[in-house]
């Protein structure tokens, strides 16, 4: 009985020992929770940090110019003269052969009036010579016939000869006499016609600069009295673009413009021209490039200064990321951020440039069979490279891959003449994938070939850097291939990075 009552005792005893042990344990599990979600947010919360979003990128050149007519006619006079009616004004609408203006006639049709005079005369000059031509061939072959039976003198054949010879270069002279006034009097005709001004085509009188009873004077050269814009449904805008730019800049890309006198519009145009024919303004090169524009509402006026945009590139549903984390750039404090880029970020260019090339391999709208073909390169490609890696980690060589040049995709960082390992690098990358896809490319039509070369040389031509991604509270770098950029969010790819990446942009003070 003794026993058993001091059995009950130390059976409590245990239970309470058992539990005060889980109790410690618990405890100690949560101070270390507690320590470490501390020092996670400690180290988060050291670090500024944005996310990689998908989105589109609008790349846009600015610049400015003045809005115009597409044709603009400038009406002048061919003759000097006195202003006597004046038929339009400022904004009036006119047609081909409509009457603008009209100059005093009257010296013109008193000039007609001379010639015809003169013509007159000319003609009765002539037809006395041709009398006289008449009586000197009459008189010469009597005296020839007279001659030849030696009942005259030669000498008077002869003279009957040399009048002959007279009388038929007066017949002669008279009749270019004719011609001359003929040709003088439809001189001035063709003046007397250009007295009325009249207009050469269809369209909208824009300026006007004389008045009735204003002299016109055109000996030296063409005075100008109106200026007509062809057609105003249609017009252009030429801006000045800076050579850094003009090399954007192609024929039908969209131009969206705004005018001061519409400041709640929008305008759209489209790139009609770049013209070569630079101009220099204080050591500042530009190129003029012509922009077409409906105004079909007749809303635009000519001469409105516009400030335009010119749509370069537009690329939808791409990764991107603020430009504020492709500025950053650890300090060395300690913080673990300035560690060489990962192994995979060395490598960024392999699996990213083969999935950027799948979006391109899709807008080119393959077959099946070609389908087929682009799979097969793709899954040889990461199979090497997959092979390349492991290779380089048994070797702990990660950055040449065994001393070979290390695999596609592989980024050079610094040291001396680093540029041109990196433009090594990029012509053996080109020379591979091009081996690897050339029974893909080999399938394709014209067109498509075009596409996918221009597509694969500006991926192993892209531009790379190096962004660090927040994980775990700890900076990691990524090297990524940038992309285009709108002046606030770059496009990036390759290195692993997926949407929703935090990516760091700067590190907070320390309080």
């Amino acid at each position: 009985m003794s026993q058993q009552r001091r059995s009950v005792p130390n059976s409590k005893k245990l239970v309470s020992r058992i539990v005060l042990a889980i109790a410690a344990l618990a405890l100690l599990g949560a101070g270390g929770w507690y320590w470490n979600n501390r020092e996670s947010e400690a180290a988060e919360g050291a670090y500024r940090t944005t996310p990689v979003e998908r989105g589109g990128i609008r790349v846009a050149i600015s610049a400015t110019g003045t809005l115009s007519a597409i044709s603009t006619v400038t009406v002048g006079s061919q003759i000097s003269g006195q202003v006597t009616d004046v038929l339009v004004d400022f904004n009036s609408k006119v047609k081909k052969g409509d009457v603008l203006a009209r100059i005093d006639p009257s010296t013109y049709e008193a000039q007609i009036e001379q010639g015809t005079a003169q013509i007159a005369s000319a003609s009765a000059s002539l037809a006395q010579a041709r009398a006289t031509l008449r009586n000197a061939e009459l008189d010469y072959q009597r005296k020839a016939d007279l001659g030849t039976q030696k009942l005259v003198a030669q000498s008077d054949v002869d003279l009957a000869r040399s009048a002959l010879d007279q009388a038929r270069a007066q017949v002669n002279s008279s009749q270019a006499q004719i011609r001359q006034q003929t040709a003088s009097t439809q001189t001035t005709r063709v003046n007397l016609q250009r007295t009325v001004i009249t207009s050469p085509v269809d369209g909208v009188v824009l300026t006007r600069t004389i008045e009735p009873g204003q002299t016109v004077a055109a000996n030296f050269s063409a005075p100008e009295l109106f200026t007509i814009a062809e057609d105003l449904s249609k017009m252009k805008i030429e801006l000045a673009v800076d050579e850094s730019d003009i090399g954007q800049v192609k024929v039908g890309q969209v131009v969206s413009f705004t005018a001061d006198a519409f400041a709640d519009r929008q305008f759209k145009g489209t790139v009609e021209q770049v013209r070569l024919a630079a101009t220099t303004t204080n050591n500042v090169v530009t190129y003029p490039v012509v922009v077409t524009v409906d105004n079909s509402d007749g809303t635009l006026l000519p001469g409105l200064t516009v400030n335009a945009e010119i749509e370069v590139s537009k690329r939808d549903k791409v990764l991107k990321v603020s430009n504020a984390a492709l500025r950053y750039k650890p300090a060395a404090n300690g913080t673990g951020a300035t560690q060489a880029p990962a192994q995979g970020a060395q490598r960024a260019g392999g699996s990213g440039i083969t999935d950027d090339l799948a979006r391109t391999v899709a807008d080119l709208k393959v077959n099946p069979q070609q389908q087929v073909a682009f799979d097969a390169a793709v899954a040889s490609v990461r199979q090497r490279q997959a092979a390349r890696q492991a290779q380089a980690v048994q070797g702990g060589n990660s950055m040449f891959g065994g001393g070979r040049g290390g695999p596609p995709g592989m980024v050079v960082m610094g040291g001396s003449g680093s540029g041109n390992m990196q433009a090594q690098v990029r012509q053996r990358m080109a020379e591979r994938f091009q081996q690897d896809f050339a029974a893909f490319r080999a399938g394709l039509d014209d067109a498509q070939k075009q596409k996918w070369d221009a597509a694969l040389g500006a991926l192993l031509n892209a531009k790379r850097a190096s962004i660090y991604r927040l994980v775990d509270g700890k900076p990691e770098p990524v090297m990524v291939r940038i992309g285009a950029s709108d002046g606030t969010a770059t496009e990036v790819s390759g290195g692993g990075v997926k949407e929703g990446d935090e990516i760091i942009t700067g590190e907070r003070a320390k309080e």
